[in-house]
């Protein structure tokens, strides 16, 4: 028999226990400790368990990020039900989706969205049970009372490490979201992973900014909880960088895990004000979800002097795939790191979709960028063991010598004007290298005689006046001339189409612009 490797909501039990008076979970109202958020914790286990739920059950959730949503994984840990967290800026129509795609039988929202799910009742038929955190709402019981009259005691459920926890919803850049389940012992196994790499220890404090209905915070907040750490929550639709300067420096923050457009808005605060706030606790930072210019790091180390800054490359489905380390950010800039922790999880494509064998691999990146393909664990099992299939992530990269990846771009997103091939990022590394861009997003349009017309989309720094002349004139003295944008769109940062964890969706920009 393998080892049963504790799960989080389990080793919730665990630190409790060595840590009971030791902060847990915060927010801007509210301080819990490890003991009283085990207690919660199992109050809303027995609940869940009590209304009929069992192993195996979906509960669906559409929560911003509260000391809730993170009660709600750790309870899911610990009965062995599957946790649907939804991503809150997507639309009814997708909500209504994944909640029926996804079975769920039970649904948990801020009172904010109640509206919206009452007008989907009919779309959401196997829902049998609405939980609301926040205000009474008619017809939805209210969480604190769903938990105050259940017991806290341990639930007495056996949950395998190979049992799914997380069944998680892909961002939809390209599409309808599509499932993807997580299980424990994976989960364990990034928790354990990120510990070593990002030596997470009992004196972390981490500041969870990003979406708690995406990966990327329910691998590194959790792992930050796992090791006996604590978390402070803050709202991910109210990143003021003033307002996070001064949570950093009030909760002597240790780590965060934010994504380029944060990383901006920080640098590009007025510095008369930035500067003021203590930022001397931050040990170490991560930057993800998006591809982020080297000159946005170098301006990073410089704010947060002496950090120890990381870079992370995965998706939903296969995780953590490479890291470019604290010491590798000076020697190799650019890269995306190599694959962590010595794990098989890159695969080469030729043109055909094809797994390029590795001794072929320089061969082919010698004709180009080629495609990327992550290996992850698919749900259906052969035997006693897990069965692994490979995906495209649909990413374009090239590797060095050394073995370190390099993202060139989207394949979705690549222009080919005039017979030319022309990578989106590589022309928006120029633009954002202009002092007066904030931030920019290069896109194909028709055109009659090339085909496709490269097509800038230029977001200015807030008080600075950008033309469109400005921009070409720019990207004239750095680019070949069939790579400089024709046409160039000044918008407002409001305007440019996001997902919910940063990146820009070129898809919606060409839809948008294509008349």
């Amino acid at each position: 028999m393998g080892a049963n490797w504790l799960n989080l909501g389990e080793m919730l039990r665990v630190n409790a226990k060595k840590f009971p008076a030791k902060m847990c979970l915060a927010d801007s109202a509210r301080r819990h400790t490890f003991a009283e958020t085990n207690a919660r914790v199992n109050r809303l286990a027995n609940a869940m368990t009590a209304l009929g739920l069992v192993r195996g059950d979906r509960v669906a959730c559409f929560l911003e990020n509260s000391i809730e949503i993170c009660e709600l994984y750790m309870a899911a840990a610990k009965t062995g039900i599957i946790v649907v967290p939804m991503n809150f800026r997507i639309d009814p129509k997708t909500a209504a989706y994944v909640t029926d795609n996804s079975d769920a039988k039970m649904l948990v929202v801020h009172d904010e969205w109640v509206p919206m799910f009452d007008e989907l009742a009919a779309d959401t038929p196997k829902v049998a049970h609405r939980v609301v955190v926040g205000k009474e709402c008619i017809g939805w019981t209210n969480y604190d009372a769903f938990i105050q009259e259940a017991s806290d005691d341990e639930p007495d459920i056996r949950v395998l490490p190979e049992d799914i926890w997380i069944q998680l919803y892909t961002s939809g850049t390209t599409g309808v979201p599509k499932g993807v389940v997580r299980s424990h012992e994976s989960y364990i196994a990034f928790y354990l992973i990120n510990a070593a790499d990002f030596k997470f220890d009992l004196q972390e404090v981490c500041l969870n900014v990003m979406p708690l209905c995406h990966v990327n915070s329910t691998f590194f907040t959790f792992a930050v909880t796992y090791m006996g750490g604590s978390v402070y929550i803050h709202p991910a639709r109210s990143f003021r960088p003033l307002e996070i300067l001064e949570v950093i420096q009030r909760e002597r923050i240790t780590f965060i895990s934010l994504i380029p457009t944060h990383y901006n808005l920080i640098l590009n605060a007025p510095e008369e004000e930035s500067r003021k706030y203590d930022v001397s606790s931050i040990r170490k930072l991560l930057c993800s979800s998006a591809p982020v210019f080297k000159e946005t790091k170098l301006a990073i180390m410089d704010f947060f002097k002496g950090v120890d800054l990381y870079e992370g490359y995965g998706s939903t489905e296969a995780g953590i795939v490479t890291t470019l380390m604290p010491w590798e950010q000076m020697t190799n800039l650019g890269s995306i790191g190599r694959e962590s922790s010595g794990t098989d999880v890159i695969r080469i494509l030729d043109e055909e979709g094809n797994p390029v064998p590795a001794g072929q691999v320089g061969e082919i990146y010698s004709r180009g960028p080629m495609m990327f393909s992550e290996y992850y664990k698919m749900p259906e099992k052969t035997g006693s063991s897990f069965r692994g299939e490979y995906f495209s992530a649909g990413d374009m990269g090239r590797m060095d010598e050394e073995g370190y990846y390099y993202i060139v771009d989207r394949k979705d997103n690549m222009i080919i004007t005039g017979g030319e091939h022309v990578y989106p990022s590589e022309v928006e590394a120029v633009i954002c290298s202009h002092r007066g861009v904030f931030d920019a997003a290069v896109i194909g349009l028709p055109h009659d005689k090339w085909g496709e017309q490269v097509t800038a989309v230029v977001i200015p720094k807030d008080g600075v006046e950008l033309t469109p002349d400005d921009i070409v004139a720019h990207c004239a003295d750095n680019l070949a001339a069939y790579k400089k944008p024709k046409d160039v769109k000044i918008i407002s940062q409001d305007d440019m189409p996001r997902t919910g964890t940063g990146k820009i969706l070129h898809r919606i920009l060409r839809e948008r612009y294509s008349d």
